[in-house]
């Protein structure tokens, strides 16, 4: 029997006739409703007919969880009377809930794409609602794309929701063709907020690790809420790690406590969104529980502040959840649960004045993930590149460029990025590649069985306590009577049921250790690692990666690495779960990373040649070179040039000077006057280095190099200006005296330092290439007195001073009134009458 009067109490209710009339008109539209309006159990119902109004319509709802898309299949299943199975049915990964008179389905992102794969018409189906699409999930993103597609291309007809629990819906309109943006009113009751930081700092989150000092105030601040506060607490976490280190701190409270996340059993999640018995409840929530699910009875809300998102390090090789900050939009989300049926509350476990420096919105996934499931999806859809897929965001060149690596290595595309027969059969295994890849090609080498129970464990990492050592984890799950091994257990049939009873291999046996660290090598083939020792490791990737000190794994030679993060302050990635191979083993699941061949290069200081023998970044095997190619020599010659500068060449005073001879007259007259400097020389090495750069074999070859007589050969001899070289900067400039007094280029202008008593007589500044001389006039001793480009100007207005203050100092030296009436002198008085 149809729950009516519950059905009449959701607030989206008053937005459903403007949502028929968009869809009646365009065909598309997105719906921005708050949670708990009824969106996402509402809106398909009146969709497919259901609740007695319009004809009956097949529905297909895409959630971007699985606990998310179990929820709403319950809920309206619920509202009509029935169970799921009947009219409301749910399928996600290993687990499919319909029957033959299912007339709204709620499935997941990634299960629909599987299906858009191998059925773009969407036979039977006439609506297809995306919810929680302002989360910017990778597969929601895809699939709206891979949708408007079809509506172009084959179904015109096809109806298109993107549901938002936001309203910056401005983009997602655009997208859809300027779809009708229709807006649904929440019920919304007033929420206080409460600023409630640690007392003392706590350490920023980096990768998945968490301050500890942060999760005991968390902790407190629960504490600290049930005695101030009426009403369930729901309290948002990063990660089940977290979940459960503040689980056990409220041991004892006066409250039932549950945790809910992705991996939580059943059960356990029905009885959350059954809503409480009777006594209080603190409910553990990881983000999931910001806008997919409605949590009744919550009148408060502690906030960590902390939420997980995908980040990929491709220049390593890494790519795992880490652990941000939440931004704005999520803090307003979550505190908006605490209102939803009553005035309420929220706890910020953070200061006032952060607040304001939160990102505004998640970042969309596309922008930070690792895109190879990305990349294979758009390859089997037939755009490899994804440049006509409609897309909020496009993929960053850089990212894609990496996924169409290791699809290229894998086997998944060619050459051209066009898939392969075995990279659509990777596409339909609901794996990431590299996994599809280590289940394909393991399942011949170990057996389907034992290669599917590892890949289970690579697709959903254990829980910490399963340890880092993959066979032992695979082992623990095999006896294992939690929640996790359920669930691998599960996941483990549905791998082995897609690889066929006839898949090559499946009668293979041998020890768990070699199956997990093959498997796992496979998987990833740019981490398998030699030991440095000390328990640490060298991957393919170049990367180092450390053991903990309590590990067992730290004697092993070779290592598989499943899992590992760097912190943003370590020079290593730190190991979390790694099988032990040998190197055989390296070497079949890693083979294209071998390469063998002449390195000569500079290291410490000196060219090294050698043959080596490496996978990826691992020396496998070195020898001496006795004859390198010359070529690879000059290569290794310039880079020590570049690391260790020009100064290993021979450079004399003279050599030098020519070098800021050349560098001033390229900055006053440009060309064809030389650029000298240390970028410009290191780039043009074959115009002034050789041939004595070709002959060299060694440092010390670069230290007989004359670098003044290389310097020449720059100079403009084709023009015939070279000649001028010696009249436009003159190395030396002779003065009344009769010295030649030398000058100095390295300043912004060039530098006479001459005694006072040499340019008597001098009336004018010299100029060297119509730039004036800056004149350090110097004392008999040879100290500076006076500065000046402007002689004229220091002989009327600044010698009086000068001379008044020197002439008692030295009374040998000349010091005339009017000094252009005096000869210039190097000499004292008394030397000048005797000459």
């Amino acid at each position: 029997m149809i729950r009516t009067e519950a059905l009449d109490r959701l607030p989206v209710r008053t937005a459903v006739p403007a949502l028929r009339r968009a869809l009646d008109d365009r065909g598309v539209a997105v719906l921005c409703a708050p949670p708990g309006t009824g969106k996402t159990t509402l809106v398909p119902l009146v969709l497919a007919g259901l609740t007695g109004e319009g004809p009956v319509r097949r529905v297909v709802v895409a959630e971007p969880r699985r606990i998310a898309a179990r929820a709403a299949a319950r809920r309206m299943a619920w509202l009509l009377g029935e169970q799921p199975g009947g009219r409301i049915g749910f399928t996600v990964r290993g687990e499919r809930v319909v029957g033959r008179d299912t007339v709204v389905e709620v499935v997941t992102t990634g299960v629909l794409l599987q299906r858009l794969q191998r059925d773009q018409e969407l036979a039977g189906v006439d609506a297809v609602i995306i919810d929680e699409c302002h989360e910017r999930h990778l597969d929601a993103d895809t699939v709206a794309a891979f949708l408007l597609d079809v509506r172009e291309a084959i179904r015109p007809d096809l109806r298109l929701v993107a549901a938002s629990a936001t309203t910056d819906a401005e983009g997602w309109a655009r997208l859809l063709g300027d779809a009708p943006v229709v807006e649904a009113q929440g019920v919304s009751h007033p929420v206080e907020v409460l600023w409630a930081p640690p007392a003392r700092p706590v350490k920023p989150p980096h990768g998945m690790r968490v301050d500890p000092a942060l999760l005991t105030h968390v902790a407190a601040t629960v504490r600290r809420a049930l005695g101030e506060r009426e009403g369930d607490v729901l309290c948002f976490l990063p990660g089940v790690g977290e979940i459960g280190r503040v689980a056990g701190q409220l041991a004892g409270v006066d409250a039932e406590v549950l945790q809910v996340h992705g991996r939580a059993p059943a059960a356990v999640q029905d009885a959350v969104l059954a809503g409480s018995s009777g006594g209080r409840r603190v409910v553990l929530a990881t983000s999931v529980a910001e806008s997919s699910l409605t949590v009744p009875g919550v009148r408060v809300v502690v906030d960590s502040g902390l939420a997980r998102e995908p980040r990929t390090d491709h220049a390593r090789g890494l790519s795992a959840l880490t652990t941000v900050r939440a931004s704005q939009a999520a803090g307003r989300q979550r505190a908006g649960r605490a209102g939803r049926e009553a005035p309420g509350a929220v706890y910020r476990c953070w200061d006032q004045a952060e607040d304001g420096r939160l990102a505004r919105f998640p970042s969309p996934e596309i922008k930070v993930a690792d895109l190879a499931a990305f990349a294979l999806q758009a390859a089997c859809w037939g755009d490899p590149d994804a440049s006509s897929l409609a897309l909020l965001d496009p993929p960053p060149a850089g990212a894609m460029g990496a996924a169409r690596e290791v699809l290229e290595a894998i086997g998944a595309v060619d050459g051209g990025g066009r898939v392969t027969e075995r990279g659509v059969r990777m596409s339909r295994l609901g794996l990431h590649p590299r996994l599809a890849r280590a289940l394909l090609d393991g399942a011949r080498e170990v057996g389907a069985r034992r290669a599917a129970e590892v890949v289970a464990l690579l697709s959903e990492e254990p829980p910490r306590e399963y340890g880092d050592d993959l066979a032992a984890a695979l082992r623990t799950a095999r006896r294992g009577q939690d929640g996790y091994a359920a669930r691998w257990r599960q996941e483990v049939r549905r791998l082995s049921s897609s690889l066929g009873s006839g898949s090559p291999g499946t009668g293979k046996g041998g020890p768990d250790d070699a199956a997990a660290g093959l498997v796992a090598a496979l998987a990833f083939p740019e981490r398998v690692a030699r030991a440095r020792g000390d328990g640490a490791f060298l991957m393919a990737s170049g990367t180092g990666a450390e053991l903990r000190d309590s590990s067992r794994l730290r004697s092993a030679p070779w290592l598989a690495v499943a899992v590992a993060d760097r912190p943003s302050h370590a020079a290593s990635a730190r190991v979390r779960l790694a099988a032990v191979i040998d190197e055989s083993t390296a070497l079949l699941a890693s083979g294209h990373l071998r390469v063998r061949g002449e390195e000569v290069r500079w290291v410490d200081g000196e060219v090294v040649a050698r043959a080596v023998d490496r996978l990826g970044a691992v020396e496998l095997a070195v020898r001496p070179l006795k004859q390198p190619d010359p070529e690879l020599v000059r290569g290794a010659l310039v880079e020590g040039l570049r690391r260790e500068g020009l100064g290993l060449l021979r450079w004399t005073r003279d050599s030098e000077q020519l070098r800021l001879r050349l560098a001033f007259l390229h900055r006053v007259l440009g060309p064809p006057w030389p650029d000298v400097s240390d970028g410009a020389l290191l780039a043009e090495t074959g115009a002034w280095l050789e041939p004595e750069l070709s002959r060299a074999r060694r440092r010390a070859d670069l230290g007989r190099i004359d670098a003044g007589q290389a310097l020449r050969r720059l100079l403009p001899w084709a023009t015939g200006e070279a000649v001028r070289l010696d009249e436009l900067a003159p190395e030396r400039i002779e003065v009344p005296s009769g010295s030649r007094i030398r000058v100095e280029y390295g300043g912004e202008q060039p530098v006479l330092a001459v005694k006072l008593q040499e340019l008597f007589g001098m009336a004018e500044t010299p100029r060297v290439a119509g730039v004036p001389v800056l004149v350090h006039l110097l004392s008999p001793a040879g100290r500076p007195a006076a500065v000046t480009a402007d002689l004229a100007s220091f002989w009327r207005d600044g010698y009086k001073a000068v001379r008044a203050e020197l002439r008692g100092r030295y009374p040998k030296h000349p010091w005339p009134e009017d000094p252009a009436t005096v000869p210039a002198t190097r000499f004292t008085s008394a030397r000048l009458k005797r000459s």
